[in-house]
């Protein structure tokens, strides 16, 4: 399966909902076993909300040997590319780890609570 994210989302991936946009669509192929190509040309900004939504909870349920076998990203300027590292090497964590969870999961829920 091959994605044009430029034509699903626009030049800018930045919200929740265009995340989830992406994930609902990778998802099962990824899960099925299938490879997904996402194709970023013309997309200019990225945002730790969209790539947490798209990418880093694919990790709850995907081993990132297969992620990285079966989830090819083309066209993404380096800058994107850089935020999803973080992005990947933090979902592994927070996924492989569970004192991370836990204390991530707590801080988010006092965060959520002070708002």
């Amino acid at each position: 399966m091959k994605i044009s994210v430029f034509d699903l989302i626009g030049e800018n991936c930045i919200t929740f909902d265009d995340g989830q946009k992406i994930y609902g669509l990778i998802y099962p192929e990824l899960s099925g076993g299938n490879a997904v190509d996402l194709d970023f040309k013309d997309v200019k900004i990225f945002a730790t909300p969209f790539l947490n939504l798209a990418f880093g909870r694919l990790l709850k349920d995907i081993k990132p040997d297969d992620l990285n076998r079966l989830l090819k990203i083309t066209n993404m300027l380096p800058t994107g590319l850089a935020a999803l590292r973080r992005v990947i090497e933090n979902s592994k964590e927070y996924y492989s780890n569970p004192n991370v969870r836990k204390a991530v999961d707590e801080i988010l829920l006092e965060q959520s609570e002070a708002a």
